[in-house]
């Protein structure tokens, strides 16, 4: 006779939680908030927006899980209709026009943000240049996409629809970090995260 000992199986995790599901719900009305918010600038088909300060705000407070499934939200409901595109727009229209490289580029740039904020939280100037890295793609697709809609040369595109816009994100990424930075601190130390 043999001793045998009978374990119950494990359970398994699930994907998310409810906790984070509800932060994450959170983070995508911000974007939906702030991503309309838009000025139009005579230079350039691609308007100054805070969509670039929400994807900064939800990814340092989220890192990379949460901050992805926060950004495919918020273009999920835009695609869907609902006016959270920049100008109170939405639709696939919106998302095949001249600006639609940069809401693509937002997953890539959540990605590349969130990785750094979950690698590198204790460390800003990591944090910073995963945010300057993900900035870097996000602008590669929309160049990209601008060039080819706007029949523009790569580099006319680059200076229609990013340069005039680094000076302006460079405030918007030191804003939310500042705030992210915090706001992340008590979530984690509340055990949400």
């Amino acid at each position: 006779m043999t001793n045998t000992t009978v374990t119950a199986p494990e359970t398994q995790k699930p994907l998310l939680t409810l906790k984070q599901i509800t932060l994450a719900g959170l983070m995508t009305a911000v974007f939906c908030l702030l991503g309309p918010l838009s000025l139009n600038i005579p230079i350039s088909p691609v308007p100054i927006s805070l969509g670039m300060l929400a994807l900064y705000f939800v990814t340092s407070v989220l890192g990379m899980k949460l901050g992805t499934f926060s950004v495919l939200a918020y273009i999920l409901l835009g695609l869907t209709g609902l006016p959270v595109f920049t100008g109170f727009t939405g639709g696939a229209g919106k998302l095949l026009g001249p600006t639609g490289g940069y809401i693509i580029g937002y997953i890539f740039m959540a990605l590349i943000c969130g990785f750094f904020v979950d690698k590198w939280g204790n460390n800003l100037i990591m944090e910073i240049l995963g945010m300057v890295l993900g900035t870097a793609v996000c602008y590669l697709f929309g160049t990209i996409w601008l060039a080819y809609l706007a029949s523009y040369t790569f580099y006319q595109a680059l200076a229609a629809g990013v340069l005039p816009y680094i000076p302006v994100d460079v405030v918007k990424l030191a804003i939310a970090l500042l705030v992210g930075r915090q706001i992340r601190a008590r979530i984690l130390k509340a055990g949400l995260l």
